[in-house]
């Protein structure tokens, strides 16, 4: 009863396939407006699409290794990769030179978020860090070094300005909050998976996790309690992809096992107490 089920989710429209050179999609993002999506690459060039019209309207080049992580901020681009940069483009111009060229991470690039004021940038590694980067600088100006395994997960909370969250490879397993206003950590809590990726429900203060190594789960985290609320399985493997839908009220995940599956987790139209569905997790906008 968890899943959606709707011919709406069923057409598929193929946009680009890069098997013929030997290549392959490495990240996929879409812009705040919605009508073009960022696709990075293996090897190593990103292009950005108009849906509407199926076309390619840029080639960003620039990096020398894959492109694991994009994130949008209006009409820039940030994108990072294995050969450990990140680079921040104009989507507007050719995409020969990059704006912005930031060096800090040691290993390769996973995971890459803005905040919602579009300010700050964070960005995690395969070096275990996390860090925090204004505008400005192409210097980190935060740098947290707590988690003990690659920082794929990443997620700006949409309620209290400044909280960020941050899950940990297989070897930490952990969910870190950090208060980037003041650059102290607060919560942890030790999830018992690899956390592969991280989102906040834009109605309520919770948080959607999705899980590798060993349950493979979906968890939804009320915040601050920490308290559990709930559990969604299903995929056999590791839980690579996360999507919260435009309206807020669903969430699409990718696995290993080559399924995408839908799940109404923060639907507005189920009631708001909790004793009537543990999935009704809408208490609306404070």
């Amino acid at each position: 009863r968890n899943t959606l089920n709707s011919k709406k989710f069923l057409k598929v429209t193929r946009l680009c396939d890069l098997s013929s050179d030997g290549n392959a999609v490495t990240s996929v993002a879409w812009s705040e407006r919605g009508h073009l999506v960022a696709v990075g690459t293996h090897h190593g060039y990103v292009t950005v699409w108009d849906v509407a019209v199926n076309k390619q309207v840029n080639k960003l080049v620039g990096h020398s290794a894959r492109v694991g992580a994009l994130a949008w901020n209006g009409d820039v681009l940030s994108s990072g990769s294995r050969d450990r940069l990140i680079l921040q483009r104009d989507t507007r111009t050719p995409g020969t030179v990059p704006e912005r060229r930031l060096v800090g991470h040691r290993q390769e690039v996973c995971g890459l978020k803005w905040s919602p004021d579009n300010q700050y940038l964070a960005s995690g590694g395969n070096d275990n860090r996390l860090y925090v980067w204004n505008m400005q600088s192409l210097s980190p100006v935060q740098t947290y070094t707590d988690h003990c395994a690659a920082v794929k997960a990443i997620a700006w909370s949409p309620h209290h300005h400044g909280l960020l969250a941050s899950g940990g490879g297989t070897a930490d397993r952990c969910i870190r909050f950090w208060n980037t206003l003041t650059g102290q950590p607060m919560q942890c809590v030790d999830t018992g998976s690899q956390v592969c990726n991280l989102a906040w429900s834009k109605h309520s203060s919770e948080l959607v996790s999705t899980h590798g190594y060993s349950q493979n789960q979906i968890l939804v985290w009320k915040y601050p309690s920490l308290t559990q609320v709930a559990k969604l399985t299903g995929h056999s493997y590791r839980v690579l992809y996360l999507a919260l839908s435009p309206d807020g009220e669903a969430i699409v995940t990718g696995a290993g096992d080559e399924t995408l599956r839908f799940w109404n987790v923060f639907s507005k139209a189920r009631s708001q107490k909790e004793t009537r569905s543990v999935l009704s997790l809408y208490t609306g906008i404070r």
